[in-house]
């Protein structure tokens, strides 16, 4: 665990700049890296240099709209939340819509989603105008779509303790940390609670390490923090971009913190003052993390 208040700073990957970067995956079956670009409508995939912390892209797959997550199969296949559906991407490329969460032409969209313990897809909307307060998160499994929560204006990071019993949630308007009881093998979750709140910037993508201690992009802050699970700052990582996004543990010893960064929302005047606006960052922490789990496919069409 790195000492209390310890500050580090995280480096440009590559120069591949994206408007929304997003939703860092890794992938340690086939060491590849995936994030998704949410306004760019895309996928992509990289490798990483542990030596180096350079990401050299390697992929991509690109979408009619929004895309606001990815997950990966055992198999390599992806589960891809679009604006509106949750679509299959077979390994030839074929593309199967799973579930369709929100209605068509939704004004809201979907956003952020994870893996839990026992392969389960969770993941939630947004509303874009940040007001609607009726946004929901759903699990995807073999029973279909189950809705979690319908009271969210921006749902965000997700992630589960070490032992799966405890599952963290952010809605980002409210500045919320928010954690209940979770059963791993049944996905059943308890009442809802707010852990803790981050004053400045508002909190967006998150993980967990080893240690279960939480790592939350901290959008409009530039920076990323550690936190117990009880809300105490552990440690920071400057990141020369304002809007931080999201974070991933990465690499074969899951030792180099993974950070996406936009340049969405920001003035002509701010861009030109944080070039690094938009590039995918790392890091070196002092701590790893948890190997990301894998999406269990299903068959079934909601």
């Amino acid at each position: 665990m790195p000492a209390r208040l310890t500050s580090f700073t995280a480096h440009p990957a590559g120069a591949g700049r994206y408007t929304l970067g997003e939703g860092p995956v890794w992938d340690a079956a086939r060491q590849r890296l995936l994030w998704v670009d949410i306004d760019g409508h895309a996928v992509h995939e990289g490798r990483l240099d542990t030596g180096t912390g350079a990401i050299t892209p390697t992929g991509r797959w690109d979408f009619a709209a929004e895309v606001g997550a990815v997950a990966v199969a055992a198999s390599g296949e992806l589960l891809v939340a679009e604006r509106e559906t949750l679509t299959r991407v077979g390994l030839d490329g074929s593309r199967t819509e799973l579930a369709r969460v929100l209605a068509p032409a939704a004004t809201s969209r979907l956003n952020d989603g994870a893996v839990d313990p026992a392969g389960r897809f969770l993941v939630g909307s947004l509303d874009p105008a940040y007001r609607s307060g009726t946004e929901v998160l759903v699990r995807l499994d073999r029973g279909g779509l189950t809705t979690i929560d319908a009271d969210l204006i921006l749902s965000n990071g997700l992630a589960w303790s070490p032992a799966g019993d405890r599952f963290y949630s952010i809605d980002t308007i409210a500045r919320a940390v928010r954690v209940r009881d979770y059963d791993p093998v049944t996905g059943a979750t308890g009442p809802r609670r707010t852990a803790f709140e981050i004053a400045d910037g508002h909190p967006d993508g998150m993980c967990a390490d080893a240690d279960g201690n939480l790592w939350i992009a901290v959008w409009g802050g530039g920076r990323v923090e550690c936190r117990t699970p009880e809300g105490v700052l552990l440690a920071t990582v400057a990141v020369a971009a304002p809007h931080t996004s999201s974070v991933a543990f990465a690499g074969p010893d899951l030792d180099v913190l993974v950070i996406t960064t936009a340049t969405a929302d920001l003035t002509p005047e701010e861009l030109e003052r944080h070039p690094g606006s938009g590039l995918l960052f790392t890091a070196r922490v002092g701590v790893v993390g948890r190997p990301a789990a894998y999406w269990e496919p299903i068959e079934h069409d909601q």
